[in-house]
């Protein structure tokens, strides 16, 4: 493949990893199968194998227009696709670099501009917490768009929980936008592991886990959340003081796994990033030590019958699938997922429902109508987003599954 070298990126790093995830795609066209923009759009360039071919192109001096930009936009990144692969096509890594060249060379509208600006400096500031505040005391007045984005005030279980010292420690990602709009999910998160004997320990200065920026075209301000939050955590890990960095976020957990790669280029970093990469956990992962410290402890009453939606961060980038699903029923509950259509993405994927909100809403109401079938008393989830995204779609409680385990626990302490 003759390569285009472009000034305005990162050039040769970027294109040999290109070529060498292109050269493993044999285009069978089995990603297709399984990606929900080319379920919805039945268009072959709205599809993984589609955008290969467009990266190819770029790669090799083709013509970079707005519509191959908004072909790679419409891409979920919910890496259903990589599960499918049965070559092995990093597609996820493949799609950033396309992403990143094709955006150094297309200017966008003004618009789209200005709201990418917003959602990037926005969501990762410190002035989001009271504009979240202000929003809630607004929400009637809002637009529908805007009203569904901010989560209904709920009454939390408790105030803002103080871990007790545990020989066992674990770091938790607090992230930028959770802690303002499900501070319960933290709070939950805290109790039920102090249960099973491990502290939740909170360092200052970690923040954004580096996926908002990445992913709304501004790598290197995605590598500086990186770098910071290494920065932060490093004097800890270093000491030997905590076993794990934990995130009850999926989304945050599965950026976290991917420092090592990310910074793999950087001398200063890249020791440092792969050992918090290692460290890494999702909190689904200590779901097997959580259990026997609450098996029959629990009072199912309101909670009994669950269904369960699994993030794409979780099952496909991750491959963490089915272990909750396992865990709850051996703790009582009655769960189920949304049978054939479990895998597929429920259209939050970060900002992708601002940006792309008629495909994000044409997939929230599939799920939520296959999850219906289940006539569950409560949906679960695992990552914030898909929570808040769902729940803008259904009377149904959308939950954590954390918060289900803490709200059933109650009245135990």
């Amino acid at each position: 493949m003759q390569t285009y070298l472009s000034s305005e990126f990162e050039g040769a790093a970027d294109a040999a990893e290109a070529q060498a995830i292109i050269r493993k795609c044999v285009h069978c066209g089995f990603c297709n199968a399984t990606c929900p923009t080319y379920q919805l759009l039945g268009d072959e360039l709205d599809g993984p194998r589609g955008r290969i071919y467009l990266i190819k192109q770029v790669l090799e001096g083709g013509d970079v227009t707005r519509s191959t930009q908004q072909h790679l936009d419409r891409c979920l990144t919910c890496l259903n696709c990589q599960t499918t692969c049965p070559s092995g096509v990093e597609y996820g890594h493949l799609v950033d670099i396309g992403r990143k060249i094709v955006d150094a060379r297309v200017r966008r509208p003004a618009m789209e501009r200005a709201v990418r600006w917003l959602l990037k400096e926005g969501l990762t500031s410190p002035l989001f917490a009271p504009a979240m505040r202000l929003g809630r005391a607004l929400r009637p007045l809002l637009p529908t768009v805007l009203k569904n984005k901010l989560p209904a005030h709920t009454v939390a279980r408790g105030l803002e929980v103080r871990a007790r010292e545990r020989q066992r420690k674990v770091l938790l990602l607090r992230g930028c936008v959770q802690p303002s709009m499900m501070p319960n999910i933290d709070r939950a998160t805290t109790r039920i592991l102090d249960r099973a004997g491990i502290q939740t320990v909170y360092v200052g200065g970690a923040g954004c886990c580096g996926a908002v920026r990445t992913h709304l075209g501004d790598p290197e301000g995605g590598l500086a959340d990186m770098r910071r939050n290494i920065d932060a955590w490093t004097p800890l890990v270093s000491a030997g003081g905590v076993e794990a960095i934990v995130t009850s976020a999926s989304a945050c957990s599965l950026a976290i796994k991917e420092y090592g790669h990310a910074l793999s280029g950087d001398a200063n970093y890249a020791d440092k990033a792969a050992r918090v990469s290692a460290l890494a956990r999702d909190l689904s992962e200590l779901l097997p030590e959580l259990a026997p410290a609450l098996q029959g402890k629990l009072r199912l009453d309101g909670f009994a019958r669950l269904a369960l939606h699994s993030p794409c961060t979780l099952q496909h980038g991750q491959r963490l699938q089915g272990g909750i699903e396992t865990h709850l029923r051996a703790l009582g509950f009655d769960v189920g997922a949304a049978g054939s259509e479990s895998h597929l993405c429920c259209g939050s994927a970060g900002t992708y429902s601002v940006l792309q909100p008629q495909l994000a809403k044409q997939l929230r109401d599939r799920k939520l109508g296959s999850l219906a079938k289940l006539e569950p008393q409560c949906i679960v989830s695992a990552n914030m987003g898909c929570i808040q995204h769902l729940q803008s779609g259904t009377r149904t409680p959308v939950k954590h599954w954390i918060e289900v385990l803490d709200e059933a626990l109650a009245g135990e302490d």
